[in-house]
């Protein structure tokens, strides 16, 4: 061992009156803080620094060097660090963010290849070469970073990277073993930490350390736990090592790797740990071999929880059977007085504690042979939710040897009664137990009654069965607390696979056979056939609408059934849901109202039809609103029907209103369309002819209105000449005026009227005299 004496030490550190650790970053060469703090050891030879990068601060501070715990709780008393910003800025207490920067300060490409990262910066780098006198080297670390935030998801996505990085001397590829203990995960912030809410869950948690608040002795805010580095080397060759960590992405947010004075020591490879947590312990029953390499004049010491262990024969053994869980290390007594430390612990699982079961099922043709679901019998083998069926096998050993399983596992055929298959039964580590599977069969008869429905409209053979309902009857029938479940075959009833659902369609056109399995205390009871027949409804044809003319009353009208597939059919009537004492397909009515008609077979299938039976009469004219003419002539009806008008005898129109009538008399019809008959009225219409020519031929020879009826009798008419001399005066009921006045015929010219109401409205023209 070489020691350093000092006369003195350059500290650059934070210190305070509070506990916290210090560093020192000039004491130490890069070469004294590999060969005499990072490994101190005889026994380690040959080491020699090749490469140191760090950041450049101007001479008074370096990215690594020097630590110690100075009575704070830090895990390690003292050691190495490298680091990503200032060393300066290590020291607790944790209250400001370490975020330093350097000119010029890149990062490195081999951590990058190694990790499949890029981009990296602020890389701080110690290189070294040594020599080993036994197979395997180890340190052990914490790494720690301001990106641990507790409570934000740039934990979950954010994280420096570092390495150690190792690899023969004459070789070029490196292995990095920083690792999460037990897989080849690089350690980083994302791999190792508790979780964070609402971010992502936690990973590898057992390895995090613990988040840190202002008053942790170091000024990061989360560390790991203490890990450890190991690499299997070949004794007595010259081995590459490469200590590197460096930012991503920028210089935000520096992390710090901290190795411990001492820890880098010779090792002896014991295998990894074999525990529950990583999911490769040891099984109930079973042994392990620990051994190391023999080495000649070595001595081997072995220990369970820091015990030697009195039963081991001799100290020069190199092996060691582990039938107990525990840790366990050995230590190698070279011959150069150097000592190799190796170490594992052991778990054990429990074997699975399986039950033997008979798994029972139906002989449907009584030959004592069935068809089997081996898969069925889990719940009835396994005991714990963490096991499983591996497979079946036809005999102990091949079950034992996982040797030539079953295959046909879920369609499996027994070859005898009672036949015995074995079961292995795993949990999620491996360990097994066998379990006997005896099945049996079961050849209890039953003779099921058809299941029936009526088709659906339209009959097509389909129809909707409800299997839940026939269930209760079939249970009637059979031991309590039997369970009855439906197949579409008979192989499907045998396995228990693929049920039908309890609402089923028949897939068969009118007749199907489906098959029943009936199970009690989870073995096969029954298989029995269950038929399914679709009878036909009735046919009948679509609801329709009746009108009956109330004016023909006690006129009866025929309703009928009339159905299409006639048959032996019984027949039920209501009246607005009151029940009619007819069973025949056509009844007379004379009454208005909602009839129905039911119709049912033999089979109890059934259709109904629907009679609206709806009033019909004839119009009763309400009123007829004229204009002067030519006239907008409307009809205001009222009554029970549809109608139709007409005018004079001319075409029925669906309008009530009649455009540019002229000035007369006038006979309106109106017509119901159901046949229930006509009614008509006179009207009149009131209008002046605009000539006259009174010369004795027997036509237009006095001038008179058009359309006057009584209600006009009362009327006066004033003749002017155009001059505005009255010739004479009329009453709307006489013959008109003939063109004399004073016994003189008059000239052809214009005259002028005043016609006026008896109500007061007053009409004024003119007209013309033509001899």
């Amino acid at each position: 061992m070489k020691n350093y004496f000092l006369a003195f030490f350059i500290f650059f550190s934070i210190k305070s009156f509070s506990q916290n650790v210090t560093v020192d970053s000039q004491t130490y060469t890069p070469q004294q803080l590999i060969e005499d703090i990072l490994i101190n050891s005889d026994c380690i030879t040959d080491i020699v620094v090749t490469n140191v990068v760090g950041g450049n601060f101007g001479g008074s501070d370096q990215s690594y060097g020097y630590f110690e715990a100075n009575g704070s709780s830090f895990p390690f008393d003292s050691g190495l660090i490298l680091s990503t910003g200032r060393l300066q800025n290590v020291p607790g207490p944790n209250t400001t963010l370490s975020d330093d920067d350097a000119p010029n300060w890149g990062g490195d490409q081999d951590l990058e290849n190694i990790l499949d990262e890029s981009n990296t910066t602020n890389a701080t780098i110690l290189e070294f070469d040594f020599v080993s006198v036994a197979d395997q080297i180890k340190f052990r670390y914490i790494f720690a970073s301001e990106e641990y935030q507790e409570g934000n998801s740039n934990t979950c996505q954010y994280s420096d990277l570092f390495g150690f990085l190792i690899r023969p001397a004459d070789q070029q590829q490196y292995t990095n073993i920083a690792l999460v203990p037990n897989t080849q995960t690089p350690v980083k912030v994302t791999t190792v930490h508790s979780g964070i809410p609402g971010g992502c869950n936690p990973i590898n948690e057992e390895y995090f350390g613990s988040w840190n608040g202002p008053s942790a002795p170091i000024n990061f805010n989360g560390q790991t736990s203490i890990l450890t580095a190991e690499a299997n080397v070949i004794p007595n060759q010259t081995y590459h090592v490469k200590l590197v960590i460096a930012d991503e992405q920028n210089y935000r947010y520096d992390s710090a790797v901290f190795l411990e004075a001492g820890s880098f020591q010779l090792g002896s490879d014991l295998g990894p740990d074999r525990l529950i947590s990583t999911g490769n312990p040891l099984c109930e029953g079973e042994s392990l071999i620990l051994s190391v390499e023999p080495s000649n004049g070595a001595s081997y010491l072995w220990y369970k929880e820091g015990d030697p262990i009195p039963t081991i024969p001799c100290l020069n053994c190199t092996e060691y059977e582990v039938t107990e869980a525990g840790t366990y290390h050995v230590e190698v007594n070279l011959e150069n007085n150097c000592i190799s430390y190796g170490e594992i612990t052991i778990e054990y699982s429990e074997n699975p504690n399986p039950t033997n079961a008979n798994l029972v099922n139906c002989d449907f043709n009584g030959d004592g042979l069935s068809t089997y679901n081996l898969l069925t019998v889990e719940e009835m083998v396994i005991t714990n939710n963490d096991q499983f069926i591996s497979g079946f096998y036809n005999s102990l050993e091949q079950a034992q040897e996982e040797d030539s399983p079953i295959e046909n596992m879920t369609n499996y055929s027994n070859s005898s009664l009672s036949e015995v298959v074995y079961a292995r039964v795993e949990n999620t580590f491996g360990c097994f137990a066998i379990a006997e599977i005896t099945l049996d069969v079961s050849q209890n008869d039953m003779d099921l009654e058809a299941l029936t429905q009526c088709d659906e409209s339209p009959n097509d053979g389909f129809a909707d069965f409800n299997l839940s309902a026939y269930t209760t009857e079939i249970q009637a029938l059979v031991p309590n607390g039997s369970q009855v479940s439906y197949f579409y075959s008979l192989e499907d009833a045998e396995l228990n696979l693929d049920s039908l659902p309890s609402s089923y369609t028949n897939e068969q056109a009118y007749y199907q056979t489906i098959y029943v399995r009936i199970e009690n205390n989870s073995m096969c009871f029954s298989i029995a056939e269950l038929v399914l027949q679709v009878f036909e409804n009735p046919v009948l044809p679509p609801d329709v609408e009746i009108k009956y003319c109330t004016n023909s009353y006690p006129e009866m009208i025929t309703l009928s059934a009339n159905p299409n597939n006639a048959a032996q059919l019984t027949y039920e009537w209501t009246l607005n849901g009151t029940p009619l004492d007819f069973d025949t397909p056509n009844i007379e009515i004379n009454q208005v109202g909602t009839y129905s008609v039911s119709a049912t077979n033999l089979y109890g299938c059934s259709a109904i039809r629907n009679f609206d039976v709806l009033a019909s009469e004839p119009a009763q004219i309400e009123n007829i609103q004229t204009t002067d003419a030519p006239s907008t002539l409307t009809v205001n009806v009222t009554g029970n029907g549809d109608y139709l008008f007409g005018l004079d005898g001319g075409q029925f129109q669906l309008s009530h209103i009649f455009f540019n009538v002229p000035a007369g008399f006038h006979t309106v019809q109106v017509l119901n369309l159901d046949g229930c008959g006509t009614v008509t009225e006179e009207v009149a219409i009131l209008g002046f002819p605009k000539f006259f020519t009174p010369n004795g031929d027997g036509e237009n020879d006095t001038w008179n209105p058009y359309g006057v009826s009584p209600e006009f009798y009362g009327m006066t008419i004033q003749i002017f000449d155009r001059y505005g001399k009255l010739l004479t005066t009329l009453l709307g009921h006489e013959n008109g005026w003939n063109g004399i006045y004073e016994n003189q015929l008059m000239p052809s010219n214009d005259y002028w009227y005043k016609a006026t109401l008896p109500n007061g409205k007053v009409y004024l023209g003119h007209f013309a005299l033509i001899r």
